[in-house]
């Protein structure tokens, strides 16, 4: 980054006063563009001890099976979030039961935050970024085939904490303010 072309200022990377590391700074203000890692959240979703699989219909990993999960949008919980990308991708409407798992990639610059939850219905559809959904028991579960490591890694961490009991209600975040 060089040039903004909406107000005409330069950047050049250097490490600014009372900074460890290079960022992007304004040679006319001073001003700091700060790089940070993007946020995906999602959830494991369940339905009467089946596992909702989205294929993805979309670039990397097309074609390879994911759960609901994409990137934060601004201004949104990671709850809202979560219940919106099954709504995007599945028609999926959920209760999350609990934070599953935060998992921290830092090769791809990306937190994952992962839900574990229950459908409200059965009722799911492929839409625009998905060319399929399924319901997949434990056993029948294509590993082979999952886009991302993190798909694994929540499915695990939901089988570690199947059967356990105690979670408490989690609200959206809506109903916190």
């Amino acid at each position: 980054m060089t040039y903004d072309p909406t107000d005409g200022y330069r950047f050049r990377r250097r490490v600014p006063e009372g900074d460890d590391r290079e960022r992007h700074v304004c040679d006319d203000c001073g001003w700091i563009h700060y790089v940070n890692p993007r946020v995906v959240v999602g959830a494991v979703c369940t339905w009467e001890e089946r596992f909702l699989l989205c294929r993805r219909d979309i670039e990397p990993r097309r074609g390879f099976w994911t759960i609901p999960a994409g990137f934060l949008e601004e201004g949104e919980s990671t709850e809202a979030g979560a219940r919106r990308e099954a709504r995007e991708e599945a028609n999926a409407r959920l209760e999350i039961d609990a934070l599953l798992g935060v998992y921290s990639i830092p090769r791809i610059s990306q937190v994952q935050i992962m839900y574990r939850a229950r459908l409200a219905d059965p009722d799911v559809e492929a839409r625009d970024e998905t060319s399929e959904v399924r319901f997949f028991a434990w056993d029948e579960i294509p590993w082979d085939d999952l886009a991302f490591p993190s798909v694994a890694w929540a499915l695990r961490h939901w089988k570690e904490v199947e059967g356990r009991t105690g979670f408490p209600p989690f609200p959206a975040a809506e109903e916190l303010t």
